[in-house]
């Protein structure tokens, strides 16, 4: 995903102004990160900084696959307010888009997957030979991300969230969220340091870099995904399942199972398949802050069953 700005008609300014916004989001945070490690290797780093990095990680990203993803986009569960606005605004600092457009974008994905309109499918449209590969595999990853063409209707794909109050209020303020992830890092870093150093590597290390590993490991979700792993359920399309994406990703790597039962809250569908956003939300549910929550029933998940083979 990325900081496209929610529209379904822009004109040629706007669109070079979201392209070169979303050029700045792919290539600074590799250079941030060079930086970084420039800086650590001369003594600039510290536990203050993991923890950082870390924490920033995994809130944000769970903003993405339990805000965003699970709760705003397919319904997966209720939410007190407290928690949607929570998961929400995290989601919104991981600088994936406003909610709206991210929504309709995943929506989108999964009515066409694989298929033509599909926005980052590693297989739809692929040329032959190893040429063709690595570019339908960096188009499903990345190269998406500048298509204009590929930007859904929300009035087609979510009119029950344009009718959303909250979900429209999180997308309106989307650019405060994006700048309070990078400002609270840097604050931390100054207090702790004392120091306008410490500012600026808590700006690196919990701001810039830990949305480049959030964003590609979504990113992975698209494209890794779709070629490597294995099929347990008919989906009707190329997604797989994939335990190292299943880490990194907060349980998202385990896209075969979500692309069988997309409106499954869980996604490890298999007591081994570990899945913290799932954990989470379960937990959540213990203490009265979520309800409703869906699941595949055992029926359902043996009538899609296929033999589990490697892809």
């Amino acid at each position: 995903m990325h900081v496209h700005a929610a529209h379904d008609q822009d004109s040629t300014p706007v669109a070079m102004r979201v392209k070169l916004l979303t050029l700045a989001a792919v290539v600074l945070p590799p250079i941030a990160l060079a930086v970084a490690m420039w800086l650590a290797w001369g003594g600039w780093f510290g536990w203050t900084f993991l923890v950082m990095l870390v924490v920033g990680y995994m809130l944000t990203a769970m903003g993405i696959t339990i805000g965003y993803h699970r709760l705003y986009t397919h319904k997966s569960f209720e939410a007190s307010p407290a928690v949607a606005w929570t998961f929400g605004i995290l989601g919104s600092m991981a600088v994936q888009g406003p909610l709206m457009w991210w929504a309709t974008t995943h929506r989108r994905h999964h009515q066409h997957s694989d298929h033509a309109e599909d926005p980052h499918s590693p297989h739809a449209g692929r040329e032959p030979g190893v040429v063709g590969w690595l570019k339908s595999f960096a188009h499903a990853h990345i190269g998406w991300l500048f298509d204009r063409e590929l930007r859904g209707s929300v009035m087609r794909y979510a009119p029950d969230l344009a009718a959303d109050a909250r979900a429209q209020a999180i997308s309106r303020t989307f650019v405060l969220w994006v700048v309070l992830g990078f400002a609270i890092p840097a604050a931390i870093g100054g207090l702790v340091m004392q120091s306008w150093m410490g500012a600026l590597l808590g700006f690196l290390w919990g701001g810039v870099i830990r949305m480049f590993l959030v964003h590609h490991a979504t990113w992975s979700v698209n494209s890794v995904c779709h070629i490597w792993g294995w099929q347990t359920y008919r989906s009707g399309d190329h997604s797989r399942n994939n335990p190292a994406m299943g880490i990194l990703a907060m349980g998202e790597g385990w896209h075969n199972n979500h692309h069988a039962f997309p409106a499954s809250a869980r996604h490890g569908l298999q007591w081994w398949q570990f899945d913290i956003s799932w954990i989470t939300i379960r937990s959540l549910a213990t203490v009265g802050l979520v309800s409703d929550i869906r699941l595949p029933s055992p029926e359902r998940l043996q009538s899609k069953r296929v033999d589990a083979r490697p892809a």
